[in-house]
């Protein structure tokens, strides 16, 4: 295909997260679901996994000096239109990513708080926590942890999943008020094992903490490796493409969810969502 001078050029967005071999989480996901929404993705690897549909098996974290000269690299070639940071991998990691976005002054960052792949691997270790909560939560635009890592982040009990939805609303108020009293200016808490399956964004208008409940319904799937970085991914996208926060998260809810209807099974276990929606 020739190139024209009045092709659109897509808005790059920047994914910072580690690398499955499987391609259903971390940077190799976050090029197709970039694509899938017309955006272009460049990347920085934080961390090497081996891993499958089966599980994570094991974890290398990158030297911070490649981190450092990755995404200092790009910054400095493109205008970065959006970040989404995923896994960090170690808290060396983490520290270094907080100093380059704060030195680039980068914008739209979603943090996606990787600290367990859904097959109960840890991911980021207590330091590497500490790290995320002190120096990467004030930085972000919005960060969507998902009910287990809200309730580490904000150092509360863990919530009543097994409740009904009306009796988990408090908890969920409670989370939120903690993680932007440590400077997130926005919470999405996916809520994919509630019933119902409601995510809940609350977040800082002005002077105001406004609050939405984005209702969901249970899809009973065996593809549903990497909702978490799609979903994180899908709104950086959407607000490099010029969305405010609410309707960027709502867009990458409908987004992540026509994924896991659409997708094909793959490997023995849990398996990929369809990107390409």
């Amino acid at each position: 295909m020739q190139y024209s001078h009045s092709m659109k050029v897509p808005p790059v967005v920047l994914s910072i997260a580690g690398y499955d071999p499987f391609s259903g989480a971390g940077v190799t996901a976050d090029i197709k679901t970039a694509a899938a929404q017309g955006c272009y993705a460049v990347t920085c690897i934080t961390a090497l996994t081996v891993q499958s549909s089966q599980g994570v098996f094991e974890v290398v974290p990158l030297e911070p000096d490649y981190v450092t000269q990755a995404v200092g690299a790009l910054a400095e070639d493109l205008g970065i239109a959006a970040v989404r940071v995923g896994m960090l991998g170690s808290a060396a990691v983490a520290l270094t990513v907080a100093r380059m976005l704060a030195a680039l002054d980068l914008r739209n960052i979603v943090l996606d708080p990787v600290l367990r792949s859904s097959s109960a691997a840890v991911l980021l270790d207590e330091l590497g926590q500490q790290a995320l909560r002190k120096e990467l939560l004030p930085l972000a635009d919005v960060i969507t942890p998902n009910l287990d890592e809200a309730a580490v982040l904000a150092r509360i009990e863990a919530a009543p999943v097994d409740q009904l939805w009306e009796d988990v609303l408090p908890w969920l108020r409670m989370a939120t008020a903690k993680l932007h009293g440590l400077g997130s200016r926005a919470v999405v808490i996916t809520g994919g094992h509630l019933t119902p399956a409601n995510d809940y964004l609350s977040y800082r208008e002005s002077v105001t903490v406004k609050e939405e409940i984005l209702s969901g319904t249970h899809i009973e799937s065996r593809s549903t490796h990497g909702t978490g970085c799609a979903f994180a991914m899908s709104i950086a996208c959407q607000l490099a493409l010029g969305q405010k926060l609410p309707q960027a998260v709502r867009a990458a809810k409908q987004y992540v969810r026509k994924a896991v209807d659409a997708a094909y099974p793959l490997g023995k276990g849990i398996g990929p969502v369809n990107h390409m929606v």
